[in-house]
């Protein structure tokens, strides 16, 4: 497991690349999944990882597992890497890209 420092450092880096709240991010998940027919249970809409972010939001720093902490800096990396990314192509509207980093709990059109 990482150390206390070490994980109030990506708790808190983590929330704040994260900044769709639990709410916004499980309504998200459900409509990128629903079809025009069908629509998932709520605990099964999105991708894995978006329903593992979904989870961490709901939780207490001292609840955290080591899939957690895991998962935790993989969304870091792959929002940094799309910022990066973007930043190098000088765009902003990417409905694509928009919608793959809300489904990490990351919305680029969110101030702040």
């Amino acid at each position: 497991m990482t150390n206390a420092l070490e994980l109030d450092a990506l708790w808190d880096e983590f929330h704040s690349v994260v900044n769709m709240t639990s709410q916004e991010l499980s309504a998200w998940l459900q409509v990128q999944d629903a079809g025009e027919d069908t629509e998932p249970l709520p605990d099964q809409a999105g991708p894995a990882t978006g329903r593992h972010v979904l989870a961490i939001l709901q939780k207490r720093r001292t609840d955290l597992t080591d899939e957690d902490v895991r998962i935790m800096y993989e969304v870091v990396d792959r929002v940094e890497a799309e910022r990066q990314e973007q930043g190098a192509a000088g765009t902003t509207d990417d409905t694509h890209r928009r919608h793959r980093l809300m489904s990490l709990g990351h919305d680029p059109l969110k101030a702040g």
